[in-house]
């Protein structure tokens, strides 16, 4: 049985520049997210959070450190290998939905699937079932600009969770919708990651929902500090 965290940075750091130009991101930052844990992601605006974010999701490479998923270390993957990763083992939620505005919603979920090798029959079932779990059964055909900007996101926590991915990043998920509308969404995201146990980092400026997580942890000054 594979004990190891889902994910786990070592002594990642993250800079930009030089000598006397050089900017500190992020600064010898630990961190595991442990199977099955929602841990929300706190700090203020240009504090990291999308960096680490980022370096974690394998989108960005640390300037020094090393990563491990699932207890493998691919501190030094080629770019094909973190594609894959990515598509394997990472689903994303971004503050805005990035939906394809040519495509339903139907056609949103099935599309990384069928990136991913997925045949299209099994890619629209699964895709209509995810639909049907966020409550939009019966918005499948619609194009991302006839939805709400709530079932925008929906779709697009869906999309993430299309190729079964064992972790979810989200950076502000909720960032962009009224309060009403963002507390519905983030509790169709907290019952879809626990119902399914997966890893989840989840970026937010709102302390009500980040207390509503597993865990707290921020950025400050570059490095993380927890609760």
């Amino acid at each position: 049985m594979n004990n190891h965290p889902a994910i786990e940075l070592v002594s990642i750091s993250r800079f930009y520049g030089k000598k006397d130009t050089r900017l500190d991101v992020l600064k010898d930052v630990n961190f595991a997210l442990k199977k099955g844990e929602i841990t929300a992601l706190v700090g203020p605006s240009g504090s990291g959070k999308s960096t680490l974010l980022h370096i974690t999701g394998l989108l960005d490479q640390p300037s020094g450190g090393q990563i491990f998923v699932g207890g493998k270390d691919v501190s030094s993957a080629s770019d094909k290998e973190r594609t894959f990763l990515r598509r394997k083992e990472i689903g994303f939620v971004y503050q805005y939905h990035l939906l394809l505005p040519d495509f339903n919603a139907l056609e949103n979920v099935m599309l990384p699937q069928l990136i991913n090798g997925q045949n299209e029959k099994k890619a629209k079932a699964r895709a209509e079932e995810l639909l049907d779990l966020v409550g939009l059964k019966h918005r499948l055909k619609h194009r991302s600009g006839e939805l709400s900007g709530g079932e925008q996101q929906r779709v697009a926590i869906a999309r993430a969770l299309a190729n079964e991915p064992n972790v979810l990043l989200a950076d502000e998920p909720t960032g962009n919708l009224d309060p009403k509308t963002a507390e519905g969404v983030f509790q169709t995201l907290l019952k879809l990651v626990k119902e399914k146990n997966l890893s989840a980092l989840i970026a937010t400026h709102n302390p009500e929902l980040a207390l509503q997580m597993d865990r707290q942890i921020s950025v400050d000054n570059g490095m993380i500090k927890e609760g």
